[in-house]
């Protein structure tokens, strides 16, 4: 497929960058001009397009002709940018095409998810503190996956928990909502974040899902796992 990176330059981008190369995808990456060299290792075998991923002209050629968008949904500033870019994608990606966005636990889709309460006192604490500096707008990372799920395109939202460093564990396990026990854990290796958004346009189990992940090789899935072997061979 020819795939477009919609925030290829940050960490999760350049893990998806690696992986969609690994599975012989042409990629188009979109990042801001001042990133563009944090995808020297890939400039010979990717097209970049600079640009803010909220600029609807940059979204609009980046995506033209792409099979697929993978976009990383950032809530910087307080002026819109995750709607923004989400939007942009929206309106611009080919009809037909397959949209992965990504984002964290506290989006939900049916209000159905049950969050712990140091989710939920971080998200009541850091949320204001972020948007009264100036830093970031959670709230409007939330309005841009409403904006998705509205839609009638062939989306998925890739829900992550929290993301730490490391080699990969493989595909990550996920659930339709925050507080199944599979979920328990609540670390993901963020090259395996990257592998499910990838991996993702090739499941059409996906489509219209907001899948919660995990990685699989933490405590909690690895015991789902087990769980279920079991009852499988009773």
């Amino acid at each position: 497929m020819k795939i477009c990176i919609v925030g290829a330059s940050g960490k999760l981008g350049r893990y998806m960058v690696q992986h969609a190369l690994d599975r012989d995808h042409e990629v188009v990456g979109v990042c801001r001009e001042k990133s563009v060299g944090k995808l020297d290792a890939f400039k010979d075998r990717i097209i970049i397009i600079p640009g803010k991923t909220n600029d609807r002209e940059v979204i609009k050629r980046a995506v033209a002709g792409c099979d697929a968008v993978l976009t990383v949904l950032v809530p910087w500033g307080v002026r819109g940018y995750a709607t923004g870019t989400a939007q942009a994608v929206l309106d611009y990606a080919q009809a037909g095409a397959r949209l992965v966005f990504s984002c964290g636990w506290h989006i939900t889709r049916d209000g159905q998810d049950l969050y712990s309460w140091r989710l939920r006192a971080a998200a009541k604490v850091l949320g204001p503190l972020m948007r009264l500096l100036r830093v970031a707008d959670i709230g409007d990372q939330v309005k841009a996956c409403r904006r998705v799920f509205a839609s009638d395109t062939r989306w998925t939202v890739v829900r992550g928990s929290d993301l730490e460093e490391g080699e990969s564990q493989g595909l990550p396990v996920w659930s339709r909502h925050v507080g199944d026990p599979v979920l328990e854990s609540n670390l993901t290796r963020r090259v395996d974040f990257a592998l499910f958004m990838v991996a993702a346009l090739e499941d059409d189990a996906l489509v219209h899902e907001a899948p919660a992940i995990v990685g699989c090789g933490t405590p909690s899935a690895l015991a789902h796992a087990a769980a279920s072997e079991g009852a499988g061979n009773r």
